[in-house]
């Protein structure tokens, strides 16, 4: 098996190892976070390097390889489940979510004063996969909004709309969990 090379906008070259291979445990925490299942998520990141690896000598230099790897990950997690090709577009109009200009309690300050991290987990566990896949890739993955909106092909202001909304959600489960 030839291994293929990109020649890198600084004249090195990079393998396909070279590139994925220190995405290994962000790919597996996200997969774990749509998987509920170890081995699930396990078997989503080994068919994820197999399809991308496959595909490197189409990936377009210059484009963002992480953004790439994450977006095979959603997309073989997506098509893994039965008839569930895409998340269904969510409408804003339709959930009821209360926007506040200012908002002196934060999710931070809950969770540091009265709650615990399995507490914060439960919560983001219990959001629409749309609202946690943005959540995460944001706040553990530290991925810039823009990444994100390649990762999940959706336009940057639907990011920061299911992040707000995420966000307010996983605020509302930790206050109505504690009291």
């Amino acid at each position: 098996m030839s291994v293929e090379l990109l020649r890198m906008t600084d004249g090195e070259d990079a393998t396909f190892e070279d590139l994925a291979m220190p995405l290994f445990a962000s790919l597996y925490r996200y997969a774990r976070s749509l998987a509920d299942d170890p081995a699930e998520a396990e078997d989503l990141v080994q068919e994820t390097y197999l399809k991308g690896l496959r595909g490197f000598g189409s990936f377009a230099l210059g484009t963002n390889f992480r953004a790439w790897m994450f977006r095979i990950l959603r997309n073989t997690f997506l098509t893994s489940r039965s008839g569930l090709r895409a998340v269904p577009p969510l409408s804003l109009d339709d959930e009821s979510v209360e926007v506040h200009v200012i908002d002196p309690v934060t999710p931070e300050a809950i969770l540091m004063q009265r709650l615990n991290r399995d507490s914060l987990r439960r919560a983001i566990d219990r959001l629409p996969l749309a609202f946690r896949e943005v959540l995460l890739l944001c706040d553990v993955e530290n991925m810039s909004y823009k990444e994100i909106a390649e990762t999940l092909s959706i336009p940057i202001g639907t990011v920061t709309s299911r992040l707000i909304r995420a966000r307010q959600k996983v605020r509302d489960l930790i206050v109505s969990e504690g009291s």
